[in-house]
């Protein structure tokens, strides 16, 4: 655990081992915002917190996850699936509100090592399960529990992309479609976030000067990932997605396990 200097004149964390880790973090966060590497952002809050603790990493995240939101949406807006959105948000939502009350009595850990091992179950049987052409997608109900699962996993350690990836990959949406629609569904989500994180005292001076310092590299990591989402192969995408999803519940698993 690093070690964290604020005074009077200058409330802003400056261990160098802090910024080491969330350098390539809030990159990596910004890259799968935008759809390539879709999976690998979730690993952004665990390797903050090799630093500073779980809420406060989540609380610095939030200006930055703002800006990134926007810019994918910006990027995709043409590109979105309105029945599904329809269909996910209000359960999404009500994941926020679960997690918004319960998060003073979860454990970060407990979250973790339960999002970590669903993650890799899905995973195993997905790739066991092949879906084939002509196969039948998911049920409706299916996908309000992941929505709402997804809230509220999103709400204590913004790892909210496994559980509703889990649902919207078996939709076979092509990679635009899928990046787009998810873009729209975290925004909502993450600016749902504000009242309650700032009810809960996450959002101090510190952690938004924090915040400031690393905002620049919000648009370098969506611009880099826009670039490549555009060009990429659904194969390859959704490669990456499995990819992710894979080191994304491994670590989650061993974080809540450790």
């Amino acid at each position: 655990m690093g070690f964290v200097f604020m005074t009077e004149s200058w409330p802003l964390i400056t261990d160098p081992y802090f910024y080491a880790v969330s350098v390539p973090a809030v990159l990596l966060l910004g890259i799968s915002k935008s759809g390539f590497g879709a999976g690998f952002g979730s690993l952004a809050v665990p390797m903050m917190a090799l630093a500073v603790t779980v809420p406060e990493a989540a609380a610095i995240l939030m200006p930055l996850l703002f800006v990134m939101d926007v810019l994918g949406m910006a990027a995709f807006r043409k590109d979105f699936d309105k029945a599904l959105l329809r269909q996910i948000v209000p359960f999404g939502v009500l994941g926020i509100v679960v997690g918004a009350v319960l998060f003073k009595l979860l454990q970060a850990q407990a979250v973790s090592a339960i999002v970590g091992a669903f993650t890799l179950l899905f995973l195993a049987q997905r790739l066991a399960f092949m879906p084939k052409p002509g196969s039948a997608t998911p049920p409706r109900w299916l996908g309000a529990l992941l929505a709402t699962t997804s809230g509220f996993t999103s709400f204590i350690a913004h790892a909210g992309g496994p559980p509703i990836n889990a649902y919207v990959i078996g939709l076979r949406l092509s990679p635009v479609k899928f990046t787009a629609t998810m873009a729209f569904f975290f925004f909502v989500l993450n600016l749902c976030k504000w009242i309650p994180y700032a009810w809960l005292g996450l959002l101090d001076l510190r952690n938004m000067m924090t915040s400031l310092v690393l905002l620049p590299l919000a648009p370098i990591g969506v611009w880099i990932g826009v670039r490549m989402a555009r060009r990429i192969s659904e194969r390859l995408f959704y490669g990456l997605l499995y990819a992710g999803m894979a080191l994304t519940g491994v670590k989650l698993l061993w974080d809540g396990l450790a």
